[in-house]
C-alpha cells in the first residue's frame, strides 16, 4: 500500500486530547516522532493510525518503555550484526586456492564493459583492463593461461559492507546512471543494466577481495581492475558502484587474521568512499595523495584521512615524486601495517582531462616502483588496484609499469 496519501499531522491542530509537544508524525516519509499524550483518551481515528503504524513499522518506538527496551538491546543488535558479517566472510567462495602455476595477476574478460556503445559517453576507458593484459602478454611478461580469474561477488558477499537498502537501490536504472555518470543508462531495463554494467563491477570486487589472499601468499598481487574508491557502504558515485577496497579489508581482517591495514591512495581523486567507511576504525591508516580542486570535493571525508597530501592542478613529475618520498617516510614511521592496499590510479598522467596533473608515463612507473619497494622493504603484502585513468594511453602505461615491477623482481610473474 502506498503511504503517500497520509498527511503530516501536527498535534494541536488535528488531534484533540494531545498536548502540543512540538513533535509530529510524518508517515509519508516513514518517520514517526514520539508525541506526548494527555489524560484524555485518544480519538478513534488516531488510535487506528497508531495501530496501522505498529503493523507497518513494528521496529519504531511508540512509547518510552519500548524506546528504553530498544536502547538496552542495541549492544545485542551490534553483536548480532558483527556475527552475521563474520559468518558471511567465512562462508564466501571468493577466497579460493590459487595454484602456484598462476601469476599473481587477477583479471577476467568480464571486467570490460560493452553496452551498446553508450559506455563511450563516459571518459573512462571501459576496455582498459583487457588492454592492460594484452600489453603484458605482448611484452612477454605474462602468459594468458597464468592469469587468475576471480568469482563474482554475490549479494551475501556485498552485504559484508553494504546495506540491503543500498544494494536494493541499484535495482533502479536511474540510480545506476547517476553513479556511473552515464545518463542514458537510466533508459534501459534494470536486468540489462545488471548484466552489462553491474556484473563487470561485481567481478572486479571479487578480484580485489581475492587479491589480498594472494598477496599474503606471494608478497604482492595485482587486480587489473577495481579501486572503486568513491563508493562507501551506503553511497556510490564517480563510476564506483561497490566499495571493493572496504570489502577487501574486512575480508582480510577475518580470513587473513590481520588487524592493521594501510591504504595508499595515489589516484588523482580523493578516496572519499573508504575514508567514510573507516572514519572511526583505527585499524586502518589512510595515506591519500590527491588533487584537492577536483571531484569529489568531499570535505567531510577529508577529516578522516590520516595523512593527506595535496597535489594541486599542474603538479609536475619531479615535485610529485618528492612529495611521495616524503609521504611514504612519514607513513612508515606512523603506522606498522600487515597489509597495504595500493590504489594506483593513472589519472595523474599529463593530459588526463579529469586529474589535471602533469606526471609523465615514466613518472608513473617510478611511482609504482617506490610503493612496491616501500612494502617489500618492510615485508608487507601489497595489493595493487588500477583505479582511475581517463586516457587511452593509460593501459599501455600500466602494462609498462607492471613490466618494470617484474623486471626488478618486485612482483613475481612466473609460475612453477
Amino acid at each position: 500500500m502506498s503511504l503517500a496519501w497520509f498527511p503530516s499531522i501536527r498535534s494541536t491542530n488535528l488531534l484533540p486530547g494531545i498536548r502540543d509537544s512540538g513533535d509530529e508524525i510524518d508517515v509519508s516519509k516513514r518517520r514517526i516522532r514520539r508525541i506526548t499524550a494527555s489524560s484524555q483518551p485518544l480519538p478513534v481515528p488516531f488510535n487506528l493510525l497508531l495501530f496501522f503504524c505498529k503493523l507497518t513499522f513494528p521496529s519504531l518506538s511508540m512509547s518510552d518503555q519500548s524506546s528504553s527496551a530498544g536502547a538496552s538491546s542495541s549492544n545485542c543488535t551490534t553483536e548480532d550484526a558483527d556475527a552475521l558479517r563474520r559468518n558471511r566472510i567465512l562462508s564466501t567462495k571468493l577466497y579460493f586456492d590459487v595454484p602456484p602455476s598462476k601469476a599473481p595477476i587477477i583479471y577476467s574478460t568480464s571486467y570490460d564493459i560493452s553496452f551498446l556503445g553508450i559506455e563511450k559517453l563516459h571518459p573512462f576507458d571501459s576496455s582498459k583492463w583487457g588492454r592492460i593484459c594484452g600489453f603484458l602478454i605482448e611484452n612477454g611478461v605474462l602468459e594468458k593461461t597464468r592469469i587468475v580469474e576471480p568469482l563474482e561477488a554475490t549479494k551475501d558477499d556485498l552485504l559484508v559492507v553494504h546495506s540491503k537498502s543500498y544494494l536494493d537501490s541499484l535495482k533502479s536504472s536511474l540510480n545506476v546512471s547517476i553513479i556511473t555518470e552515464v545518463p542514458p543508462v537510466a533508459l534501459f531495463p534494470n536486468c540489462l543494466v545488471q548484466n552489462k554494467v553491474l556484473y563487470p563491477f561485481r567481478k572486479q570486487v571479487g578480484g580485489t577481495i581475492l587479491a589480498a589472499k594472494l598477496a599474503k601468499e606471494r608478497g604482492s598481487a595485482i587486480n587489473v581492475g577495481g579501486g572503486f574508491h568513491h563508493c562507501s557502504a551506503d553511497r556510490g558515485g564517480g563510476f564506483c558502484a561497490y566499495a571493493d577496497i572496504s570489502l577487501c579489508i574486512h575480508y582480510a581482517f577475518v580470513r587473513l587474521n590481520i588487524s592493521r591495514v594501510m591504504i595508499i591512495d595515489l589516484d588523482a581523486h580523493q578516496g572519499n568512499g573508504h575514508e567514510k567507511d573507516f572514519s572511526r576504525d583505527r585499524r586502518v591508516y589512510i595515506l591519500d595523495m590527491y588533487n584537492p580542486y577536483i571531484y569529489p570535493l568531499d570535505y567531510e571525508a577529508r577529516k578522516y584521512i590520516d595523512q593527506s597530501v595535496e597535489v594541486p592542478s599542474g603538479t609536475a613529475t619531479e615535485e610529485y615524486l618528492i612529495k611521495l618520498d616524503e609521504a611514504l617516510e612519514v607513513a612508515g614511521n606512523a603506522f606498522d601495517p600487515e597489509l597495504v592496499i595500493y590504489n594506483a590510479g593513472t589519472d595523474i598522467l599529463d593530459g588526463d582531462p579529469l586529474g589535471r596533473l602533469k606526471i609523465s608515463p615514466h613518472g608513473v612507473t617510478i611511482r609504482d616502483e617506490k610503493v612496491f619497494k616501500f612494502a617489500r622493504d618492510k615485508n608487507i603484502p601489497l595489493v595493487m588496484l588500477t583505479s582511475g585513468g581517463y586516457m587511452k594511453s593509460s593501459a599501455r602505461v600500466i602494462a609498462d609499469s607492471i613490466t618494470n615491477l617484474s623486471n626488478k623482481s618486485l612482483i613475481t610473474m612466473g609460475g612453477t
